[in-house]
């Protein structure tokens, strides 16, 4: 969602297409092949400079410290995460909500002790519930002249479909 936003609002997203969207994602994925390879080649990063790229939470240790970066940190329940893998993998791997809240709070202290990074957390609902807000927030975080209104507009509350009890 986040990448969708950012690729309304004027950021240019760097995206492969290679994983084409489906059921589980009908917008597509907004992913970048080095970007899964930045333990093995971290200069790759490089090519992003000025665009917007998707790198999954486990694979912020491996960004280039010779860069400086701004995160967005997509927070949502953890019970949702670990329904939408299991739903999106089609099988139950163990990893559950506590296992991800371990993951989250090393990613977090890994954040918070890198100068080079740049951190703004945005939480899932409060984008859906408040997009332009987020919006807004997003834009003056990262110090760019995005249009918020069509970040905004990118927003798609039906494509909330794994939810936990707490935010039924």
């Amino acid at each position: 969602m986040m990448m969708q936003m950012l690729a309304a609002g004027g950021l240019p997203a760097l995206s492969d297409g290679a994983r084409t969207p489906d059921a589980a994602n009908p917008r597509g994925y907004y992913e970048w092949e080095p970007a899964r390879a930045l333990f093995r080649e971290p200069a790759a990063i490089a090519a992003a400079r000025g665009r917007a790229v998707k790198v999954i939470s486990a694979l912020l240790p491996a960004l280039a410290p010779e860069h400086r970066y701004r995160v967005l940190l997509m927070e949502r329940d953890l019970d949702e995460v670990a329904a939408s893998q299991r739903a999106m993998l089609a099988a139950d791997d163990g990893v559950g909500p506590a296992e991800f809240a371990r993951h989250l709070a090393r990613t977090r202290a890994w954040l918070a002790a890198q100068p080079q990074v740049a951190t703004l957390a945005v939480a899932y609902r409060d984008a859906l519930a408040e997009p332009r807000a987020t919006a807004e927030r997003v834009r003056a975080f990262l110090g760019l002249p995005l249009d918020a209104a069509a970040m905004a507009a990118a927003v798609d509350p039906a494509l909330y479909r794994v939810r936990s009890r707490r935010s039924s």
